[in-house]
């Protein structure tokens, strides 16, 4: 068969088993609302904010604040300004601050006196502004995403003609989807006041992430559905709604293996933006070569990387553009060198690359070397509906499947800043007081029930911290580990074990052998306590009769 037949039956192949497969969506997917009246903000030097305002005279209201010189002296041209929008009011107040999106920008300007005003209440007796056009040297708002009906256009005349074409359609009521959901019942940010996992905050690159009363917030008006958020999280506590994590992973199992049925061939995964990404994806792409538009690239995480390859994939790519926001191009570099560290220690080959759009015009050439690659024998994901963390089981089904079909490995790889490993406890010092226990997010670590233990499953550790702040004696570690030995990952394990410490006058069993041993050191040698340290060995109800009866036998003990 030529190449060129070949080529032809696979990409026959791809398009009838794209076309018979879909991600399943919400029928009804949660929105938030715009409502805007079309009051618009034109911020930078007067004469360009004045032409622009010009073109725009169909809006509700149009208001100036010149913050930078006029860029030009000619006579001819500065008369042209003179005459533009007329009406048009300009201020010139140093600018504070600018907040909000679409329909909601509040934007606070220097007042009289060294003050702050609200500069819409001042121009036109408003509570806000619904669209602001940037026109300055450097944006006003420094985020690489921008929020919804900003438009940051400085002197770029073809940016801004963009712009004007699309403000008069942005008056009126908007809906947008709402792309994440966060479950604060499973989020290790925050537990009793003590601060633990921080990733979703440091990624994020509209700034739509905070930590507000101690609890991860995600403002869905400023959210452009990047997904870093979703991609870092080490719990799943924020998930992406569209799609969902689970009928992401179901929808690529089931695209792989009908392609594999199809033409006999493991296919290549290739993850893409569905704009930018998009405009780039065309017939001539390979025929082995399935593309997937996402809402951004981060959509996708390291579970659905390696759960692809696991499924029977030879190789997933990730594509980024120029509209990509550096931000999300660093964090993907990070989670994708750490993916492929996991491959390369179970001996599998490194099949996980960022690609350009100049890497995708030469795939078919690159794809070519990579038929060598061993064939993997396909994993049936098994959900567990139980699971606490079905991210991380998915994940590490995938790699315990690789490993199997590679290595089969039972080492640990240490890794530094990675969010799976294990929990040290220094037992001499260890009182098993229970503390890191109560405020573990992922009952990692846990108790032994009628036995005074401490135990812990490794697998569902995230590294967030919040055990080894919450120790009172200080006496607990964390040491950031991937574990290839199954059973050992899996495993419950003893940390640290002792036998209950029993009243000396009842009998019965009430603390720890090291908390009384404990207490006994440190406040045995008080005075309040010197004269009847055997109380510290009772329980509680005994501690209670003994004073008593020392009262009976001498009534004024207590007054001297």
């Amino acid at each position: 068969m030529s190449m060129r037949q070949s080529q032809f039956e696979l990409k026959q192949a791809r398009q009838q088993v794209m076309a018979n497969t879909q991600i399943l969506q919400n029928l009804i997917p949660p929105t938030v609302s715009y409502s805007t009246q079309g009051h618009v903000l034109f911020i930078g030097p007067e004469d360009l904010a004045r032409l622009a305002a010009d073109t725009l005279p169909m809006m509700a209201s149009r208001v100036i604040l010149a913050n930078e010189s006029i860029t030009s002296q000619d006579e001819n041209y500065l008369e042209k300004v003179i005459n533009a929008a007329e009406g048009v009011e300009s201020f010139y107040n140093k600018l504070k601050s600018i907040k909000g999106f679409l329909g909601q920008f509040q934007v606070s300007v220097e007042a009289d006196a060294g003050g702050v005003a609200e500069l819409s209440a001042v121009a036109i007796r408003q509570a806000h502004f619904d669209i602001i056009v940037d026109l300055c040297s450097a944006p006003c708002i420094n985020l690489e995403l921008l929020p919804t009906g900003y438009f940051y256009v400085g002197a770029d005349a073809q940016k801004l003609a963009e712009a004007i074409e699309q403000i008069p359609d942005l008056v009126g009521e908007f809906d947008k989807p709402r792309y994440v959901k966060v479950n604060a019942d499973i989020c290790a940010h925050n537990r009793n006041g003590i601060n633990g996992c921080n990733r979703c905050l440091n990624f994020c690159p509209a700034d739509a992430i905070s930590s507000i009363e101690q609890k991860i917030e995600i403002d869905p008006y400023l959210c452009h559905g990047a997904g870093s958020c979703t991609n870092l999280c080490p719990t799943g506590a924020i998930s992406y709604d569209l799609p969902t994590p689970k009928s992401l992973h179901t929808y690529l199992e089931k695209l792989i293996s009908r392609y594999r049925a199809e033409v006999q061939v493991a296919p290549v995964i290739l993850f893409h933006d569905n704009i930018a990404g998009s405009d780039l994806i065309t017939d001539t792409l390979s025929g082995d070569v399935l593309p997937i538009a996402m809402e951004e690239i981060s959509v996708a995480s390291i579970d659905h990387w390696l759960a692809a390859l696991a499924h029977g994939a030879r190789e997933v790519l990730i594509l980024h553009t120029d509209a990509t926001a550096p931000t999300l191009t660093q964090m993907m570099q990070g989670e994708l060198s750490l993916a492929n560290r996991i491959l390369d220690e179970m001996g599998q080959p490194q099949r996980l690359r960022l690609i350009s759009a100049t890497d995708l015009t030469e795939l078919e050439q690159s794809l070519a070397t990579s038929m060598t690659w061993p064939i993997i024998v396909p994993m049936v994901l098994a959900v567990n509906a139980d699971s606490h963390n079905a991210k991380r089981d998915i994940l590490y089904q995938a790699i315990d499947h690789l490993n199997s079909q590679a290595g089969a490995i039972q080492t640990q790889l240490t890794l530094a800043n990675v969010p799976y490993g294990q929990v040290k406890v220094n037992v001499d010092k260890c009182t098993l007081c229970m503390s890191c226990v109560s405020i573990c997010p992922t009952q990692a670590l846990k108790d032994g029930g009628n036995t005074p233990a401490l135990r812990f499953v490794e697998q569902d550790c995230v590294q967030c911290g919040l055990c080894e702040s919450a120790c009172p004696e200080s006496v607990i570690s964390l040491a950031p580990q991937v574990n290839f030995d199954r059973d050992c990952r899996q495993g419950l394990t003893t940390l640290k074990e002792e036998a209950p410490f029993e009243c000396i006058t009842c009998g019965s069993a009430f603390a720890t052998q090291s908390m009384v041993r404990k207490m006994v050191e440190m406040v045995g040698a008080h005075s309040a306590f010197s004269a009847n340290i055997e109380r510290l060995k009772m329980c509680g109800d005994c501690r209670v009769k003994d004073m008593f009866e020392d009262i009976l036998q001498d009534p004024e003990k207590q007054l001297r």
